[in-house]
């Protein structure tokens, strides 16, 4: 049985995995786009291959990432109004925003999943890659998101998170 502890551990290390392949990603672009340089520049032959595979890692490794931010709670909200609010306002916000996130992932995981299956088909020319690969990282990060949204709802006391702010007396 799946307990509260265990699905928030099972969502600590997916989003430790995602964090590990965001950072691969970058130091793998990084690499292309010194090699992309060095070409250009130095070698007087500009590797064609370069720039759309630095494109593609770049989708990956911002996704995944912006993932792993709704775990930790880094996405965007409106603070001020969760800070002025009573303790039963803030957490019925609190609860309304991860419902709302869970959503925006779930919608990020159905139509980037319908993008890719039907652009899978299709090559990119230069890399000999299917196109789905540059939506792939919409569903991945969509269920990642709504995951977490789910362990921020159903196990908050377990996610690592500031507690709420106290109003001034």
């Amino acid at each position: 049985m799946l307990t509260k502890a265990r699905y928030s551990h099972l969502m600590s290390i997916l989003a430790r995995g995602a964090l590990w392949l965001s950072g691969v990603g970058l130091v793998i672009m990084t690499i292309t786009i010194a090699w992309q340089v060095y070409g250009r520049f130095v070698l007087n032959d500009t590797p064609s291959w370069a720039e759309p595979l630095s494109l593609l890692l770049m989708l990956y490794f911002i996704l995944l990432a912006a993932a792993v931010g709704v775990r930790e709670n880094f996405h965007l909200g409106m603070d001020l109004f969760r800070h002025i609010a009573s303790k039963t306002t803030h957490n019925i916000m609190v609860f309304t925003s991860n419902v709302l996130v869970g959503g925006f992932g779930f919608a990020m995981f159905w139509w980037g999943g319908e993008l890719t299956t039907q652009t899978w088909n299709v090559n990119i020319p230069v890399l000999g890659v299917p196109e789905g690969l540059n939506y792939l990282p919409l569903a991945l990060s969509g269920i990642l998101i709504l995951l977490f949204s789910i362990e921020r709802i159903v196990c908050p006391a377990l996610v690592e998170a500031p507690p709420p702010p106290t109003t001034a007396e």
